[in-house]
């Protein structure tokens, strides 16, 4: 009994040890990119386009990046929350249902310079979508799609069954209560989910520099089928072809905001969920 307590004891601090080592290294990097990319946050860096590469601001890449994760949200999101659906409330439990999660599960490893290949090959070439905002937000909408299904999934899977059998008990059909009894139950972990894969698809360089554009772009797109910047990219081309100081502060300041933009996504993906926990407790008692 006391080597048990003393196992439990040394297994306790290794773990605390574990989180709080992760925890600082998440600090020491955005520490690091705060202090190195806080000089160049101006109300000029933010507000103006590039110009000759090394000078002028990010403007066109911030909203080139919003405008993207917009297209792949709106392509993403419906598609993952219905085949989550059917998976969970409609597909039978046989061999073809196992095959279709395996390839669910397949495709949310596939490395992302791959899925960035077939969004140039397929999108770009075979569609004549060219190099624009809506082959970019297609291929972003194909690189985070397993997560939207998995997380709709299992969100939907969560819900009581005693849920569905109150509803059916009621007259609902089975889509009536999908719709309004299982689907506002399993919100919060939905939407958490897609914001998370939100967040997965801002961040990303190889799909949207095969199929967006160079990320250097100096204008906003007038359609969805012009080139678009976007800020991972910018980042990339900025970090590895600019070889002098301001280039890498300029870097580091194009971090600091795709940091930024990243961290209110998290808040606010922490906050809509909490906000339909409470909804659903209020509603569901």
């Amino acid at each position: 009994m006391v080597n048990e307590q003393v196992k439990e004891k040394y297994v306790k601090i290794f773990l605390y040890f574990t989180a709080s080592f992760s925890i600082l290294v998440l600090i020491a990097i955005m520490f690091f990119i705060a202090i190195k990319g806080m000089g160049m946050l101006t109300v000029e860096f933010l507000t103006t386009a590039p110009y000759r590469f090394e000078y002028g601001g990010i403007y066109p890449q911030i909203i080139g990046t919003l405008y993207l994760t917009g297209v792949c949200m709106v392509f993403a999101g419906p598609i993952g929350i219905l085949a989550g659906i059917y998976l969970s409330e409609y597909a039978p439990v046989n061999i073809i249902t196992k095959i279709l999660r395996f390839f669910v599960e397949s495709l949310a490893g596939v490395p992302s310079i791959v899925i960035g290949l077939f969004g140039l090959a397929f999108l770009v070439y075979y569609m004549h979508f060219q190099i624009s905002l809506f082959s970019g937000g297609l291929a972003l909408g194909f690189m985070i799609l397993p997560w939207t299904v998995r997380a709709s999934e299992e969100a939907i899977r969560a819900v009581p069954f005693s849920y569905r059998e109150a509803s059916l008990a009621l007259g609902a059909s089975k889509w009536q209560t999908i719709k309004e009894v299982v689907a506002k139950a399993a919100a919060p972990g939905i939407v958490t989910g897609l914001l998370l894969g939100l967040g997965k698809a801002i961040g990303e360089t190889a799909v949207v520099l095969l199929t967006a554009g160079s990320g250097l772009e100096s204008f906003l797109p007038r359609s969805i089928f012009e080139p678009v910047a976007s800020l991972p990219v910018y980042l990339y081309m900025i970090a590895t072809q600019g070889h002098t100081s301001e280039a890498y502060n300029r870097a580091y300041g194009a971090a600091l905001v795709l940091l930024g933009i990243f961290l209110v996504i998290n808040v606010f993906a922490s906050l809509l969920r909490n906000y339909y926990i409470k909804k659903h407790r209020v509603r569901f008692g």
